[in-house]
């Protein structure tokens, strides 16, 4: 089994001093994901969580939706052509019934750590395969200095990151800031799909009153993994993608970014962010 973390050797230069030490790193190794035996995609990822990684990949293209309609996940024996298990190669077995919608059919993708599926289909697909809409009964209400909060606690987490300083994490928040789970990969997508999954398999899907929280940027890839978990709200420390900002708003997703202390840039879905309380208090 892969390792979170490895050790190589580096030469540090510190103000004109040269030594050489052993560093930790952050693990990288690809990961195979079949489906009924048919390879799917491949995505470079940290060792870990795996089998929840591929239950929340395929929640975000529509495959599953809730546990029922998983059978089994399990890593490929003898994934090399000399018989040795790599614990990189995974087959999830659907239920019998399972519909396996268009877009998963006849497409074989590869992910890297940095840009999830890169050239995804259009805002009408993440539309048409949503399981869950996005609605608030009762609404989501978000204080200001509730998200602005969010950003440290996460950072206080990120355990791996703290050895490495290479690793980007996913969070799910209550709408009262209690933190509910957290994941850390070398890919962002990778570290919500871990979290989606997670919650896939212990019967928690929809996170219909969860925040998910990103380190780094809003992709219009993690903006649909919200949207087909059917979290209301997406919040950022960076800059959102236009295509991010375009699929929040035509699916009633909250989208907040620049979350830096007490700043933040809403995008879309203001109606759930008290905006008004924090004026009065400005």
């Amino acid at each position: 089994m892969g390792r979170v973390t490895e050790r190589r050797k580096v030469i540090r230069v510190r103000d004109g001093h040269v030594s050489e030490r052993p560093d930790t790193l952050v693990a990288e190794e690809p990961l195979e994901i079949r489906l009924n035996g048919k390879p799917l995609a491949i995505t470079m990822r940290t060792p870990g969580d795996d089998f929840a990684l591929a239950a929340g990949f395929l929640v975000s293209e529509g495959v599953l939706g809730s546990a029922d309609d998983l059978r089994s996940i399990v890593y490929c024996a003898g994934a090399t052509a000399e018989g040795v298990n790599t614990y990189n190669v995974v087959d999830v077995r659907t239920a019998p019934g399972v519909v396996l919608p268009d877009i998963t059919l006849e497409r074989n993708v590869y992910t890297t750590s940095s840009c999830g599926l890169c050239g995804k289909a259009s805002l009408d697909a993440v539309r048409t395969t949503a399981r869950f809409p996005i609605a608030d009964a009762p609404p989501v209400r978000l204080g200001v200095d509730v998200l602005a909060s969010l950003p440290d606690r996460l950072r206080e987490s990120q355990r791996v990151f703290d050895r490495t300083g290479g690793l980007h994490a996913a969070a799910l928040f209550s709408e009262e800031g209690e933190l509910l789970d957290i994941r850390e990969d070398v890919g962002r997508h990778n570290a919500v799909d871990k979290l989606v999954g997670r919650a896939l398999r212990d019967g928690r899907l929809p996170l219909s009153r969860s925040v998910l929280l990103v380190s780094g940027r809003a992709s219009f890839e993690l903006a649909q993994k919200a949207v087909m978990a059917g979290i209301p709200v997406l919040a950022a420390v960076s800059a959102p993608s236009s295509l991010a900002v375009d699929l929040a708003a035509e699916t009633g997703l909250t989208l907040v970014g620049f979350l830096r202390g007490s700043s933040m840039n809403v995008y879309a879905g203001e109606h759930r962010v008290a905006l008004r309380a924090a004026a009065a208090q400005g």
